[in-house]
């Protein structure tokens, strides 16, 4: 699909979701001018990239991340040329069926393959983007400039028109500007100062907070877990994420509100509680720690939107990834939900006149179609997750009426010993289908059944007590200053 308009395109953020933007909408014949406020250029080697660039305008730049397999199918369609960089900067594929242990998968069978992807700290994979990027012909990059603010149409509109940003180099007009700056982008605030409609906007708390270490692996190999990246116990989470040459990375998610577990980012604390937990304990002591603790806290369940009540609020300007809804870390979204929206965006201009206002509606329709789904049941898990986490703490049952929260328990306690259940986890948790699509199977539901009324931890994990000790007789403050 060709756009049958090519358009003049600014993108401001040269983040993973605005370099794979610029780069698809380049591909389809637009030209495209990205914006990006850090001046460094991406390092040409994997470790340069780890221990040298500077990225200040990216908060999480070395906390972990982890490309699902879904974002790697759409990668391997639409960006090819991604994974050969990738791999000849020395990444490698990974399965993330096939880091459980083989007595859950029962060994590789046909169709295992949908669950590759690759594991890479957030420097070395958008190094190796934007590298990419730099030889697309139809992308300008242009680092070291800042956007200071929109260049609009007279104010005497009902609904205000786009037709550029100012910057810390000058004026820039374009037919259509696609924020991609992120969860804290300021450009809802500066749409709200035009005096037109205010954005449509939601925001909560996330409510978790995460303590995330860098290792590098003793033999060079990724450690296997008893059960999926992502795993529960009473009143936290561990995410144990592959990443590349021998290293990866191992989070302990805990809630905000949970006082006791602020000492988690004293190393010893952290090392303490990482070692009883069966799947942390595993990679903890498979090799050695090359960062300190990295706490991040404080983040939002964001979604925003240009349309209210199905009308544009503005022209000549769409949001992208994190910048239209940002959700919980913990389930490692951000980077494909921000790719599925630039594709989104792709083939809405495709389709579309070169109308401002019939772009912002359309591509507001697709948003609905293709993200929104998504944003929306990742939200759904933080709720219940913190709710369960907070009974955990006051030491009741977690109760509630709502049957799909039931199968996803249901599915949580057969994945670990089933492998038709822990496929059907893993095909949902790399984002390969929809819920309605995975619960329908009949083999699913029927295999489902056993699990009905089944515990939501393991009963040989380690306990809230268990925890609250080994955080104690670790040395550091149980309740940290």
């Amino acid at each position: 699909m060709t756009a049958i308009h090519p358009l003049d395109i600014i993108v401001t953020g040269a983040g993973l979701t605005g370099l794979s933007a610029a780069l698809l909408l380049a591909r389809d014949g637009h030209r495209v001018t990205v914006l990006e406020r850090d001046p460094s250029l991406p390092p040409s080697t994997s470790e340069q990239a780890w221990e040298q660039w500077d990225r200040p305008g990216v908060n999480q730049f070395r906390q972990p991340h982890l490309m699902l397999p879904r974002w790697r199918q759409e990668i391997e369609r639409e960006l090819p040329e991604l994974l050969n960089e990738l791999a000849a900067a020395g990444v490698e594929r990974i399965n993330m069926l096939h880091l459980r242990q083989k007595s859950v998968t029962e060994g590789w069978q046909p169709g295992d393959e949908r669950f590759d992807t690759i594991g890479a700290r957030r420097p070395v994979l958008e190094a190796a983007l934007g590298r990419l990027a730099l030889r697309e012909p139809g992308v300008t990059i242009r680092r070291g400039v800042k956007v200071l603010g929109l260049l609009t149409d007279p104010a005497d509109v009902v609904v205000p028109h786009v037709r550029g940003v100012e910057t810390s180099t000058g004026d820039l007009t374009a037919d259509l500007v696609v924020d991609a700056a992120g969860r804290r982008t300021p450009l809802p605030a500066w749409v709200r100062d035009l005096g037109g409609p205010a954005p449509a906007e939601s925001r909560e708390p996330c409510g978790f907070v995460y303590y995330s270490r860098h290792f590098r692996s003793s033999d060079g190999r990724m450690p296997t877990s008893p059960g999926s990246v992502l795993s529960h116990h009473p009143s936290w989470s561990v995410l144990t994420l592959p990443c590349d040459h021998g290293t990866y990375c191992v989070v302990l998610v805990t809630a905000a509100t949970d006082t006791h577990l602020r000492s988690l980012r004293d190393p010893r604390a952290w090392s303490a509680a990482a070692s009883i937990s069966p799947a942390a304990g595993l990679w903890v002591t498979h090799g050695i720690p090359i960062t300190d603790v990295m706490p991040i806290a404080g983040l939002e369940d964001i979604s925003r939107s240009y349309l209210r009540d199905g009308a544009p609020v503005v022209t000549g300007l769409v949001a992208l990834g994190d910048a239209a809804a940002a959700t919980n870390p913990s389930l490692g979204r951000g980077a494909t939900i921000g790719l599925l929206h630039a594709c989104a965006l792709r083939d809405t201009l495709a389709q579309t006149s070169r109308d401002p206002w019939e772009q912002v509606e359309m591509f507001g329709a697709a948003t609905a179609r293709e993200v929104t789904p998504w944003v929306d049941a990742s939200i759904w898990f933080d709720r219940h997750r913190l709710g369960e986490i907070e009974a955990d703490i006051a030491g009741v049952p977690y109760v509630t009426d709502d049957q799909a929260w039931a199968m996803s328990t249901m599915l949580m306690a057969g994945a670990g010993d089933d492998p038709i259940l822990g496929r059907a986890s893993s095909t949902l948790a790399g984002l390969l289908a929809a819920p309605p699509q995975v619960f329908s199977d009949p083999e699913v539901q029927r295999r489902l059944a056993a699990y009905r009324g089944a515990p939501r931890y393991a009963s040989d994990g380690p306990t809230r007590g268990d925890l609250l000790t080994a955080v104690r007789e670790s040395g550091a403050s149980l309740v940290a200053s």
